[in-house]
């Protein structure tokens, strides 16, 4: 029957009710709320917000003006499914829509579907909304800045150039700039594009802060500095403030030279240094930091971690990498100035724990934070061997005599550990649980410098003997 009413149910985040299309404008407005929250949706004019279906006179400059108005009025465009449907002898417009391009702008004003409420998105949830959009003509890095191919640093990008060279990963014929940035797709004529200009400009797209604390909070500091510049030029700036403030010792192998090594590894500094030059928000105008405190040091990045993910599934798992700056990191790819496949926290992870230095990640809101543990807090691992500290009393003292006294403070330590694990190894145990208990880190530099030897002298042995590297191996004292 023609009068009976006919009910859709309740608007939902996906479905949107309008009476008619007097209320054309409201509907593109929830139209952008839906996709910016959904993806996908349904608008329905003819139909009361409870859901009764009151019709709606449609004739073909209906379904135009509601076409016309999606698409003069809403951006990124979509191209929408307009129909018409029947319920109880009534007829309604169905507007059927989806997107991938969020975020949306109806009217100019980007807005988020909340219940059944299109609120006005705010600034910093639609600038992460920019980043995620995959085409690259959306975002800061592709856009044309302000500096000219003439205005490269030529040093900076002479080294680049004989860098990614070296390592194989260009082979451009001419070195001329022009040439080379329209190869590498970072320029547009004679302009640079953003992520040109951060990366060979010595201008103030990228800025780094540095500063030593006197103790392990900000409030009291001893140097600060701040820089602008092009990427890899801070990025050396910031690695070797990290290495003229640590601290490091020296190991004597039997040789005249002396090893001397780091509290923290430097290959894992400078990773975290160029993934935070590489990864960061560059428009918002934050900082890259480096704070050096008694305890720890620590690198700040201003790009938020990608949604839903953690530092740890990076490290302990295999992941597609997301660029927040694709074009600036394919660029650094080339140079090996950083790894693509989102390998960056697994290197910075592994050459820690070579190293038996403790690494923590943190992330909020605003950034990205990699902090060290200096040895006088949790790092320097036990099992290394902090023979002798570079100190004034040392200098100028006869080299064998040092020698000699390192080698004896090794041996002591060493005789002190095996025992240790001989005795704790009076029933079979498993490597790890040798590793735990004891407070060794470093799987690879326990094996080599402990188990192996110990097993070459006959003190130690595996319960399977003919599967060395069998996952329920076990060492039992001899």
């Amino acid at each position: 029957m023609a009068n009976e009413l006919h009910s859709l149910g309740k608007e939902t985040e996906q479905i949107e009710f309008k009476k008619s299309t007097g209320e054309l404008k409201e509907g593109v407005i929830s139209i952008a709320a839906i996709l910016n929250k959904h993806g996908a949706g349904k608008l329905y004019f003819g139909v009361k917000n409870d859901g009764t279906v009151i019709g709606q006179e449609i004739n073909d400059t209906t379904l135009r003006s509601i076409s016309q108005a999606i698409s003069n009025h809403l951006r990124p465009a979509i191209y929408p499914k307009i129909t018409t449907e029947q319920y109880g002898g009534r007829d309604v417009v169905l507007v059927n829509f989806e997107g991938t391009q969020a975020p949306y702008l109806a009217y100019n004003i980007p807005r988020i579907r909340v219940a059944d409420e299109d609120l006005v998105m705010e600034q910093p949830y639609y600038e992460e909304m920019m980043h995620k959009r995959d085409n690259i003509r959306y975002s800061w890095e592709g856009q044309k800045s302000k500096y000219r191919i003439s205005d490269i640093d030529t040093e900076i990008f002479k080294t680049y150039l004989k860098k990614a060279k070296k390592v194989g990963r260009i082979s451009f014929e001419n070195d001329n700039p022009e040439d080379v940035m329209t190869k590498l797709e970072l320029s547009d004529g004679e302009w640079l594009l953003n992520a040109g200009a951060a990366l060979f400009v010595d201008c103030g797209i990228n800025e780094l802060q540095m500063a030593k604390f006197a103790s392990d909070e900000r409030l009291t500091f001893t140097d600060i500095r701040r820089f602008t510049g092009s990427i890899l030029t801070l990025a050396d700036k910031a690695v070797q403030y990290v290495i003229d403030a640590m601290d490091w010792r020296v190991e004597f192998d039997g040789s005249l030279e002396r090893k001397e090594i780091p509290e923290i590894p430097s290959d894992a500094v400078r990773e975290a240094v160029i993934n935070a030059f590489g990864h960061r928000l560059i428009e918002s105008g934050q900082s890259v930091e480096v704070a050096i405190y008694r305890s720890f040091i620590e690198i700040y990045n201003p790009g938020k971690f990608p949604e839903g993910m953690t530092p740890e599934m990076f490290i302990r798992e295999i992941h597609k990498p997301i660029r927040r700056n694709p074009l600036i990191t394919r660029t650094l790819y080339y140079s090996k100035d950083m790894e693509s496949f989102a390998t960056g926290l697994k290197r910075i992870q592994d050459a820690c724990d070579e190293a038996g230095c403790k690494v923590e990640y943190y992330g909020d809101n605003y950034g990205f934070t990699v902090r060290f543990y200096r040895h006088c807090g949790e790092g320097w691992g036990e099992e290394h061997k902090p023979v002798i500290e570079i100190d004034d009393k040392n200098r100028g003292r006869d080299k064998e005599q040092v020698r000699e006294q390192a080698a004896e403070q090794v041996r002591e330590q060493d005789c002190s550990k095996e025992a240790l694990i001989l005795e704790f190894c009076a029933v079979p145990r498993s490597r790890k649980e040798i590793q735990t208990h004891l407070g060794f880190s470093g799987r690879r530099h326990f094996s080599e410098t402990y188990l192996k030897p110990l097993l070459k002298c006959g003190k130690l042995k595996m319960t399977i003997p003919d599967k060395p590297n069998s996952r329920n191996q076990k060492y039992v004292r001899a």
